[in-house]
């Protein structure tokens, strides 16, 4: 049986087949090889940042606003830190947010929208018109109001049921509350995609020779729909990381992201854009970082559209 986007009903050994596809892709597309390379880079630099030979948090008043050299490859910021160490660790910040609320997102939006198509009727025009009233805001708008509003909860004196999440909220330097906002305003895309996904899936035949045998709606979705919606979703992911990346750096640009000190791409390049005249490394490498960073993810996601959907890799190719 054919689903909408030209893939059959998934088989045992059938995400092998893709891996080799993706590797000869890999092989095939000098860009693709140089993006997982500069992740590659990327991911191994967050992750080994305490290794680096200066700390992110140590201040040297002595070496303020040094331009790059052989000692601090990056250079330093106005209170000496070194930038190589903090971008390192912004990429952390970065990569952990983005994935996270991306769990968090396709959580949600798989939910809302295999529930949505498989019942139809009056539940899915409700769930529909919440994403549809969802979409008519900027994502960077809502999710500037839902930050300043967890943000203002969290951090305030709360105790009660909340307590211990504005506890965990201060510990983890304002990550969560980013996020929370992330995650609950990144999955209407997913939620659609998800749902137009089932609502074809649901009346193949072997979906009706399931009902008809039987089977709960539970198992229906579980067994059925769910796994033939992993294609849907894996694209979907590919849309949404490179969203929260950046609504991170935005939210911590304009000062309702992460707590200082900790350090994020989007702090340090509206650090840096106060003294782009003076000292231009400042600005320059974070905003490199997060630009380098989304090209990437853009040029993975498109080679995964193109292994997931064959019918669009032919047209780009005609």
């Amino acid at each position: 049986m054919m689903d909408t986007i030209g893939l059959q009903k998934i088989k045992p050994g059938a995400l092998g087949g893709r891996g080799c596809i993706f590797c000869r892709f890999v092989f095939r597309n000098p860009a693709l090889a140089v993006s997982l390379a500069f992740l590659a880079i990327v991911t191994g630099l967050a992750v080994l940042a305490p290794l680096l030979p200066y700390d992110a948090y140590r201040l040297d008043v002595l070496h303020r606003n040094e331009l790059p050299s052989a000692h601090h490859w990056f250079g330093t910021d106005e209170l000496g830190r070194d930038v190589l160490a903090r971008i390192a660790v912004g990429a952390r910040v970065s990569l952990f947010v983005a994935v996270a609320s991306t769990i968090v997102a396709i959580a949600i939006g798989v939910m809302i929208g295999t529930i949505s198509g498989y019942l139809g009727g009056v539940a899915d025009s409700i769930m529909m018109r919440l994403v549809d009233a969802m979409y008519s805001f900027p994502d960077m708008l809502f999710a500037i109001l839902m930050a300043a509003f967890v943000k203002g909860y969290l951090s305030g004196d709360v105790h009660g049921f909340w307590g211990p999440l504005a506890e965990l909220y201060r510990l983890s330097g304002g990550i969560l509350g980013v996020l929370l906002t992330l995650g609950l305003s990144s999955w209407p895309t997913t939620s659609r995609l998800v749902r137009s996904q089932v609502l074809s899936l649901k009346h193949a035949e072997y979906v009706l020779a399931a009902r008809l045998s039987g089977a709960s709606g539970w198992r229906i979705i579980r067994s059925h729909l769910l796994p033939n919606t992993v294609p849907v979703i894996l694209v979907s992911i590919t849309f949404v990381v490179p969203n929260a990346i950046l609504l991170e750096a935005g939210l911590s640009f304009i000062g309702i992201g992460v707590d200082p000190p900790t350090p994020s791409w989007g702090t340090m390049i509206g650090d840096g854009i106060k003294s782009v005249q003076s000292y231009p490394h400042l600005l320059i490498f974070p905003a490199l970082a997060i630009g380098l960073t989304l090209l990437c993810l853009n040029v993975i996601g498109d080679a995964l559209r193109d292994i997931l959907d064959p019918t669009l890799a032919g047209s780009r190719n005609a």
